[in-house]
């Protein structure tokens, strides 16, 4: 733009004030509060878009984006500058094809660490390295990777109102992780569903069964006993061992000890006392127990990362942020 266009764009002045946009949740300083976050915006910015982005930060804090919208693919956003009419807003990334998200899903149900915490509603860090292996990295590697427009008349790319898309999207992914992923090509929902479901293939069956329902042979072509059959009757072990186990089948000829699971397993070899002798002892633990319990590490806002953002009419974002610091609070 020459200096007489700069000069009549200058001319515009500040941006018209609106109610009801998308205001950033942070207040002052950087923007972004999670790993994925701050790394989006550190990919963008070590583009040398620092100063460019830096406009359009007041933007996204005025509350001047009024609509922020992610599917597979591309960003829209509308942005409210100094014109009467909103500026329309994109940002298209290409989406994974369907093969490499088959790999990555593949990969991703292969180690349990990385399914514990995508079903946990969480993103690892070690997520990245994962997806940068598999020759799909998560964030855009060079700024031609983006495709950026923007309906103002001004000719820097990224514009403010680019710049304050961006800070907005930064923050969607502080509020659902699954929303770059979502952007990438693959929902929160179907992502875990094709999860879900590789997990399940992947575990063995504990019984394989032929045509007629009965249990196949074996390698050795001798077909396992059942541990029940429709129709048979269980009869208490008696024998001398008193081990508790009971036998199944309607006929001494068709005898079979069910293995003890669970809390049966632990209990099977304590000998059985009469509870008038045991009274005093009554509520002690059977077995020893360990000198502090096992306890399972959680993060305090993790359901409100199941649960993703609430719609605007409830608050949208911010109150996923007021509810994360209140339960933080309480968690302390």
């Amino acid at each position: 733009m020459s200096v007489d266009g700069a000069g009549r764009f200058a001319d515009y002045g500040p941006p018209r004030r609106v109610d009801g946009g998308l205001r950033a949740r942070s207040t002052r300083g950087a923007i972004g509060i999670s790993w994925w976050s701050r790394r989006f915006l550190e990919v963008l910015e070590s583009f040398a878009l620092g100063t460019r982005l830096t406009r359009g930060r007041s933007y996204a804090r005025a509350g001047q984006v009024l609509r922020l919208d992610v599917a597979p693919g591309v960003v829209t956003a509308v942005v409210q500058g100094s014109r009467p009419k909103p500026y329309q807003v994109s940002v298209a990334l290409p989406p994974f094809p369907a093969p490499l998200w088959a790999r990555i899903e593949g990969e991703l149900a292969a180690q349990a660490f990385f399914s514990a915490r995508l079903l946990a509603g969480d993103l690892p860090a070690e997520l990245e390295q994962l997806f940068v292996a598999a020759g799909a990295p998560l964030f855009p590697v060079a700024i031609t990777d983006l495709d950026q427009r923007c309906s103002c008349p001004d000719v820097a790319v990224p514009c403010k109102h680019l710049a304050a898309t961006f800070y907005l999207l930064a923050e969607a992914f502080d509020a659902d992780p699954f929303t770059l992923l979502h952007w990438r090509g693959r929902s929160r929902a179907d992502l875990l569903t094709r999860l879900r479901h590789r997990r399940a293939e992947a575990r063995p069956a504990t019984t394989a069964q032929t045509g007629d329902g009965e249990p196949a042979a074996g390698a050795d072509g001798a077909v396992p006993e059942p541990t029940r059959r429709r129709g048979s009757s269980r009869t208490r072990d008696t024998g001398p061992a008193g081990s508790g186990r009971e036998a199944v089948g309607g006929s001494p000829d068709h005898q079979a000890d069910v293995p003890a699971a669970g809390a049966a397993r632990a209990l099977a070899d304590l000998p059985v006392t009469p509870l008038a002798e045991t009274v005093d002892r009554f509520w002690l633990p059977p077995v020893p127990l360990p000198d502090r319990p096992p306890s399972l590490t959680a993060r305090p806002d993790l359901l409100l990362r199941q649960l993703g953002a609430p719609a605007p009419a409830i608050g949208g974002p911010g109150l996923v942020e007021r509810l994360r610091h209140a339960y933080r609070q309480l968690g302390e």
